[in-house]
């Protein structure tokens, strides 16, 4: 059946019929059109006012017929590519009399490597003149173009099409055309601005930016639009979804990361109408997770968010699958790929979770092992980027990757804190947080995020010179309320102070309860933090004056494994020992106490 591509709606169906028709007709081999095809197009431009294209092969025949509007035609999704060229030339009429290909026109002729790109412009009571251009060569994986015209229709129909594919397929060959795999993704960002929008749309779009190049992509335009609520077939208008397919030919975009988290049905609706990759924000963290990714529980956890992600969006029968499962009935020739995908992705979510559950498993004798050490746990938490990893390896030296990159680190670390008087802590550093967290991630990070509600203490790390820190400390709050840490006791930690010029932005800081400013980088203010975490822990140790008989020394060596010991006399009726005692043992050791 003769399929019409693009927007049919309102046609006649006399008109409708004629469009059909048009592949019925012919052109002879090594000849780029006729005369009768050109008039066939001019007259159908003529009725409807809209553009006309069709795709030709290279044995005359017409394999494809678009309609579009005033000043651009859709590209039909079954046209073939190629290393080289396509095979296939496409010839369409400008409805305003211009025949210079349009900045689209030369956009799509480099991504569907068309053998010519040509427009027919057609007014009152005329076709032609007719402006054409091709490939003439690719370096480093650039492609450029040569334009010929306007010439008149009937210079155009001389022309030998055969020798003129063959002499561009040569250049072709003869040119560079190894492409550089390392070149980025060029990508179009899209955000939507409705009322139930937490952040502002720019800021929000910055930081989609951010996340965008962390990935590796380079951005090539940001688009937004302002709507009541999300289009439910487009997330955004059908206008705006034709404004950026004719943004993405003329920029050369292989790539749309939209802002939200769209629904299977938007994603798939969207590839079709703009024909390139899209990716909502939640892909792109995912995408992210996985580069960042070093540990094998790291690796398992962002699998198995993928893998959540994912399965939903393989397009099928729905909950008809769910019925179905590794048993009679189910084998055979009668199964389908989708159905297997989908039953291998559930299969593989299963064995994830048990791996993942043997791992919190392990990790919660490890936690056990240090809380029987009787260290308070302190968990660093804040917006990713905020300088977590920095402040970590300032006070502990621990050595972790710190970046000026989103998500930098994704894996735990814990490590001791010697606080002056010779107590320690326990200090463990998490992955960060992002405004509109991927549910699937909280999801699949839980057990690494237990660190946070087995925490005595939160250092919320925030970075003090972002301009809109007081957003970025409300989404760590909700993740934090999702959790169930909300209620821990907090320090507020104003990061990154190095970077305010102004000193009454600092006092300005520190209005807040609790709280302290530092350059994790410089070192600025790292006393205070620690004077800090020093008050906080005395609320859990008791510093004891004991006198300890000979017959129980071997509790000296109980004292140093779970507690500090400040000082040791060695006197003639036992040994009196000064240390501080975790409150809950204090009373255990009561009959040892020197009473004053």
């Amino acid at each position: 059946m003769a399929t019409v591509y693009g927007d049919t709606t309102g046609l006649r169906r006399s008109l409708l019929t004629a469009l059909e028709n048009v592949y019925q007709l012919n052109i002879p081999r090594g000849q780029p059109i006729t005369k009768e095809v050109a008039e066939a197009l001019a007259d159908l431009t003529r009725q409807t006012k809209r553009e006309i294209a069709i795709y030709i092969n290279r044995q005359g025949q017409i394999t494809a017929v678009a309609i579009g509007t005033n000043h651009t035609v859709p590209l039909p999704d079954n046209i073939g590519r190629r290393s080289r060229l396509s095979g296939i030339r496409c010839i369409h009429t400008h409805p305003n009399g211009d025949s210079q290909l349009s900045t689209v026109d030369i956009a799509s002729l480099k991504t569907m490597r068309f053998d010519i790109m040509a427009a027919l412009a057609v007014s009152d009571n005329a076709v032609g003149p007719v402006s054409f251009g091709f490939l003439a060569g690719q370096e480093n994986g650039d492609l450029s173009v040569q334009t010929v015209g306007p010439v008149s229709l009937a210079e155009f129909i001389e022309i030998d099409f055969s020798y003129l594919t063959q002499q561009i397929e040569r250049s072709l060959a003869s040119s560079t055309t190894t492409v550089d795999k390392s070149q980025p993704e060029r990508a179009i960002l899209v955000g939507v601005d409705w009322p139930q929008q937490q952040w502002n749309i720019t800021d929000s779009l910055n930081e989609l930016a951010q996340l965008a190049a962390t990935a590796g992509a380079q951005i090539l335009a940001t688009v937004w639009q302002k709507r009541e609520r999300p289009d439910a077939t487009f997330f955004i208008g059908r206008g705006k979804v034709e404004e950026i397919s004719l943004m993405r030919q003329s920029l050369g975009a292989d790539l749309v990361i939209f802002d939200d988290e769209l629904t299977p049905a938007q994603q798939r609706n969207l590839e079709k109408v703009i024909g390139v990759k899209i990716l909502d924000r939640t892909a792109l963290i995912l995408d992210i997770f996985a580069q960042r990714a070093r540990s094998h529980e790291g690796k398992l956890q962002v699998e198995l968010a993928q893998l959540r992600y994912n399965l939903p969006r393989l397009g099928g029968q729905g909950l008809v699958l769910s019925r179905l499962g590794g048993g009679i009935g189910t084998r055979g020739p009668g199964e389908t790929k989708l159905e297997v995908d989908r039953r291998r992705i559930r299969a593989r979510i299963n064995e994830i979770e048990q791996q993942i559950d043997t791992i919190r498993k392990h990790r919660s004798l490890h936690r056990q092992r240090r809380q029987e050490s009787r260290l308070p746990n302190v968990a660093l938490v804040g917006y990713t980027n905020a300088g977590k990893s920095t402040l970590l390896n300032a006070l502990t030296n621990a050595g972790v990757l710190a970046e000026n990159k989103l998500f930098a680190t994704l894996d735990p670390i814990t490590r001791r804190l010697m606080l002056p008087g010779g107590s320690e802590v326990l200090l463990s550093d998490t992955v960060g947080f992002i405004q509109k967290l991927p549910h699937q991630l909280i999801a699949a990070f839980r057990a690494t995020l237990e660190e946070v509600t087995e925490a005595d203490l939160l250092l919320h790390v925030i970075d003090g010179s972002h301009p809109r820190y007081q957003k970025q400390s409300e989404a760590v709050f909700n993740v934090l309320r999702e959790l169930g840490a909300d209620t821990k006791p907090v320090i507020t930690v104003f990061n990154k102070i190095d970077r305010l010029e102004n000193a009454n932005a600092v006092e300005r800081l520190l209005r807040h309860e609790n709280s302290v400013a530092i350059s994790a980088l410089t070192g600025q203010g790292l006393p205070e933090l620690i004077d800090k975490i020093v008050a906080f822990t005395q609320k859990f140790v008791t510093t004891l004056q004991l006198l300890v008989p000979y017959s129980d020394s071997g509790l000296l060596s109980t004292f140093y494994n779970i507690g500090t010991v400040q000082n040791v006399d060695y006197l003639e009726d036992g040994i009196k020992v000064e240390v501080a005692l975790p409150a809950d043992l204090a009373t255990k050791y009561s009959q040892y106490m020197i009473r004053s």
